[in-house]
């Protein structure tokens, strides 16, 4: 539940701060009027991502076992995919995301007022989309579906009240800290739905090696004990993994967080000073 409830809260507030940025800015060069296609967008954003993960949670049910099982391992990867590219890019784009969006509806007005719609739909589809995806592989890994799914809502909730805090001035938080910590816990948790992933296509013998397992850690960590089911709500934790679930979650860990690391030590390595930057010029 918990990792769901992060999975909603991040998402909702990149979504919130997405809507509150294109709101204000909307009122701020005299286009108030044009709020309304931008929640008619907002609104189609909500409709689709609601019904994939209805696709999701019910499509799968008229297919073979196999079938199942591989597609659950494609959209696991998928998942994994689009919740590392959505880390990097919020750590990439946090600072100039206000002044890209700002250009997105200036290009949006000058095109067609209904322009709005698309951009509204497309810009909070993205988070919307991307929490349905990760939230059912997250369940598919063995959480409970009742609470992982009420743990996302009461996040997503959360986040629109915090979101609606921010833009009255009543709520202020270190965003940037926020991003980071939530986007290294969300690497384990990532890397537990790849190594469920990697499971679920050894089950369908589309990777070979199910049945033997790397090491056994049931000694530890009792199968149907609170500490099993803890880890493997939050980070799909199985005590009997497979050679090739061992080595996607540490060569996933490993680059993912190394590169992370570098990414955010870049963001804050200090911009030389300009006597300094004008003295290199001259001295070459």
């Amino acid at each position: 539940m918990l990792a769901n409830y992060l999975i909603g809260l991040r998402e909702g507030l990149e979504a919130g701060l997405i809507v509150g940025i294109l709101l204000a800015y909307l009122s701020k060069i005299g286009h108030r009027e044009l709020r309304g296609r931008l929640w008619i967008g907002i609104g189609i954003a909500v409709a689709v991502s609601l019904g994939v993960g209805a696709l999701l949670t019910w499509g799968p049910y008229a297919m073979t076992f196999q079938a199942q099982e591989i597609l659950g391992g494609v959209l696991s990867l998928v998942a994994v995919a689009m919740v590392t590219w959505m880390i990097f890019w919020m750590g990439t784009h946090g600072r100039t995301l206000s002044s890209e969006l700002r250009g997105r509806v200036d290009a949006a007005v000058e095109r067609s007022t209904w322009a709005l719609v698309l951009l509204g739909a497309l810009s909070v589809g993205r988070e919307g989309i991307e929490t349905a995806l990760f939230v059912w592989a997250n369940v598919s890994g063995g959480s409970d579906p009742v609470l992982g799914t009420l743990g996302a809502l009461a996040g997503i909730a959360t986040a629109v009240v915090i979101s609606w805090g921010i833009s009255k001035g009543l709520v202020r938080f270190n965003l940037g800290t926020f991003f980071t910590w939530t986007g290294l816990f969300l690497i384990l948790v990532a890397a537990g739905v790849l190594s469920y992933g990697i499971g679920d296509l050894q089950e369908a013998s589309v990777i070979p090696g199910w049945g033997t397992a790397a090491y056994d850690l049931t000694a530890v960590v009792p199968a149907g004990g609170w500490l099993d089911s803890l880890l493997g709500g939050i980070f799909n934790f199985t005590p009997q993994p497979t050679w090739a679930q061992v080595i996607g979650w540490v060569v996933y860990v490993s680059v993912t967080v190394t590169l992370y690391l570098v990414m955010l030590g870049r963001r804050h390595a200090p911009k030389p000073a300009p006597a300094a930057a004008s003295a290199v010029v001259a001295a070459h």
